[in-house]
């Protein structure tokens, strides 16, 4: 974390354990505010790595699921980077910036990723680089999201899907339960934008973000998961993460052989269980598998109504079964809708 921006929040109540921040002083209030209310979430659990060159653009689409082409200074999108294999080893949000494209992913996969990307790059002329340091990250979630981003960032795009940059200060939209809003800024700019925003807004830490990328079915993948799922498990074609179109990239048949010919027998599904914190990877298990796993959780956060929502890709002729975490007799999953359909698989391009 940015030394300024970790001693700014710390210095408006955060709660920061080994370069973590875990909350700013009441969590059970904070997870209430960010269901109903508006909410500024640090982000600083997210890392960005930044491609630069000439070449960067065309080396990317070469590797990931979906079409850069499609990625400018006013678009981002969702994407996948696969293994040989055709099974996701991370998810990016890729967006533009000053000419270079940058690849968002969870922290703790920032290094084993940025190692695997330059090992591939060969003679294009293309460079990675980690820049959580010159550049802050934070979201604004909530009912009157909207207006507070109009009030950080003047006449931009309210499209889910929309990227704009004003100055230094780029803003994201995202797909939300609330309009939900991303803000990657230079230190000294975060601190001004969130020192106007937080007077009406709830300061959160980064748990908040995800437990809205869990009621939106908008899958992360972690260090426990990753090289776990191909794309179509995380339901990533149907939140707008693959383009079937596009030219090769590793795993590209599998993933193809798998939309067009095969027949998808696990999906990602969204739950609710009683209970505590539950980590990405945990497996699943279903009355009559003979004590086989039968699914593993892809993220899980603490609900606001106590408990435990989570994502978790899960076969899909066990979920008329009854589901249980860790074990046989562990807690009982309970399923709950998503806000888009599992049952027909489509290749039209959704906003992620």
């Amino acid at each position: 974390m940015n030394n300024a921006w970790n001693t700014f929040l710390l210095e408006h109540g955060a709660h920061i354990d080994d370069g973590v921040l875990r909350d700013f002083g009441d969590p059970q209030t904070e997870r209430r505010a960010a269901r109903d209310g508006d909410v500024l979430a640090d982000l600083s659990a997210l890392s960005l790595i930044r491609a630069s060159g000439a070449d960067a653009r065309t080396f990317l689409n070469g590797q990931l699921t979906n079409e850069l082409g499609l990625v400018n200074a006013t678009q981002h999108q969702l994407s996948a980077w696969c293994s040989a294999q055709g099974r996701a080893l991370a998810l990016f949000r890729v967006f533009q910036r000053d000419g270079d494209l940058y690849l968002q992913l969870p922290s703790s996969l920032r290094e084993a990723i940025l190692k695997r990307l330059r090992m591939f790059v060969l003679r294009a002329k293309v460079t990675f680089e980690i820049v959580d340091d010159e550049l802050i990250r934070f979201g604004i979630v909530g009912p009157n999201a909207e207006r507070l981003a109009q009030k950080a960032i003047k006449d931009f795009s309210l499209e889910i899907g929309a990227s704009v940059t004003r100055g230094t200060a780029t803003l994201l939209r995202l797909p939300g339960i609330h309009p939900r809003f991303e803000i990657i800024a230079p230190p000294t700019e975060a601190i001004s934008l969130w020192e106007t925003l937080r007077a009406d807004a709830t300061p959160v830490a980064s748990g908040a973000w995800y437990w809205h990328d869990i009621m939106t079915g908008i899958p992360n993948v972690f260090t426990e998961t990753s090289d776990a799922f191909v794309p179509q498990m995380l339901n990533l074609e149907l939140v707008g993460g693959v383009n079937f179109k596009k030219g090769c990239y590793p795993g590209q048949e599998i993933v193809a052989r798998m939309q067009y010919l095969g027949r998808l027998k696990q999906r990602m599904y969204r739950a609710h269980v009683v209970g505590d914190v539950v980590a990405p990877g945990t497996p699943i298990f279903a009355s009559g598998a003979n004590g086989q796993s039968v699914g593993n959780v892809v993220d899980a956060q603490p609900s606001p109504n106590a408990g435990v929502d989570l994502l978790a890709v899960i076969q899909i002729a066990s979920t008329e079964t009854a589901l249980r975490l860790r074990d046989e007799n562990g807690p009982t999953l309970s399923l709950q809708p998503l806000p888009y359909s599992v049952e027909t698989p489509t290749t039209q391009k959704t906003s992620a």
